[in-house]
């Protein structure tokens, strides 16, 4: 079982991305963040997972919402990953797990009949301010981004009545 971050507020940090930049988390500009984090790139749950967000990447906009990708391939990886599938946000790199393992997302798993150390397939969705607003973890790819776009409309949606 992966260790849970201790934090409700998440701590800063910076991390290189694609489009040769580097993530600084202090400075989002957006009302809300998604950070996900997937195994590997070019595997098909990450594939289909990716394109999901793309797909659904202009409608996570309207909501004010950035959307990152993280995990512990390389930047070269990363861009060509990025480029086939025309990814419209930056994929993040974390190739000594350190943010793997802020976020506590590492955890020994099946994989062949081996067991394998490796990256708990988790989404995060954070505010303005830093604060840790709703965690997924043992993410299922089908109907998961549908399920996080759907979280946020009712969030940023005033109840009636």
């Amino acid at each position: 079982m992966p260790a849970r971050p201790s934090f409700t507020s998440v701590p800063d940090f910076s991390a290189p991305m694609t489009g040769a930049r580097s993530f600084q988390f202090s400075g989002r500009p957006a009302q809300h963040t998604v950070l996900f984090f997937y195994p590997k790139d070019n595997t098909p749950g990450c594939t289909t997972e990716n394109m999901a967000f793309r797909d659904l990447h202009s409608q996570f906009q309207r909501y004010g919402v950035e959307i990152y990708g993280i995990s512990r391939d390389s930047l070269r990886s990363h861009e060509s990953f990025k480029t086939k599938l025309g990814l419209p946000f930056e994929l993040i790199s974390d190739m000594d797990e350190a943010l793997c393992l802020q976020f506590g997302v590492m955890k020994m798993k099946q994989m062949y009949g081996k067991t394998v150390r490796g990256v708990e397939r988790s989404t995060f969705l954070i505010d303005a301010e830093g604060k840790l607003v709703k965690e997924w973890r043992g993410v299922k790819v089908p109907g998961h981004v549908d399920e996080v776009l759907q979280f946020i409309a009712r969030l940023q949606s005033p109840a009636i009545g």
